[in-house]
């Protein structure tokens, strides 16, 4: 594995060969003209809020931030996969973003999304692993330098077909997920 996937990401946050950013961006692609992915409800490293994940009824997908791609790019594309899992775990697929400053606010419909690893087009909630270990999920946002022609609901294969030869940008945000501890908290009144 190249050492700049390590280098742009957390020390804890697995640098898996299968992630798409280790397929589609290089060390000079990462932040290219400033190219940068945020999110106003996490920062890189940190812990996703329950909200975002399986752990609560009403969850919806976290908020995105980017700032402006290189100027020749003509659409951006991001994708959400889990790190942790050998073969990662696609959680979300989103193209059609247009190609300037921008963002998608906690819970927006995205303009194009894509079939998930379990075969549905939302945001597939990340959910506590049976261990108790943390897992990484890698938010990677790909300027492109012409637009994805494919219709909603196309699969990972696809997307990653028509993303082939034209990431011109890249830039990655992670966050780690180990579950909610409001269920562990004991109240020592309860008994009284």
């Amino acid at each position: 594995m190249s050492d700049w996937l390590s280098a742009v990401l957390p020390a804890s946050c697995p640098a898996n060969s299968g992630l798409a950013v280790a397929r589609f961006a290089t060390r000079e692609t990462i932040g290219r003209s400033g190219f940068a992915l945020t999110s106003p409800a996490f920062g890189q490293g940190e812990e996703l809020d329950p909200c975002f994940t399986a752990d609560e009824e009403d969850a919806v997908a976290p908020p995105m931030e980017w700032t402006a791609p290189p100027k020749n790019a003509e659409e951006m594309v991001l994708i959400v996969e889990d790190a942790s899992m050998p073969e990662p775990t696609c959680h979300w697929l989103v193209w059609g973003l247009t190609a300037q400053h921008g963002k998608l606010l906690e819970g927006e419909v995205p303009p194009r999304t894509g079939k998930n690893d379990q075969g549905n087009s939302d945001w597939l909630l990340p959910k506590v692993d049976a261990d108790g270990d943390a897992h990484w999920f890698v938010f990677q946002l790909f300027a492109l330098d012409l637009p994805v022609a494919l219709m909603p609901g196309a699969g990972k294969a696809e997307l990653f077909a028509a993303m082939e030869g034209h990431v011109i940008a890249a830039s990655v945000l992670s966050a780690s997920y180990s579950g909610s501890d409001e269920d562990d908290f004991v109240d020592p009144d309860e008994d009284a």
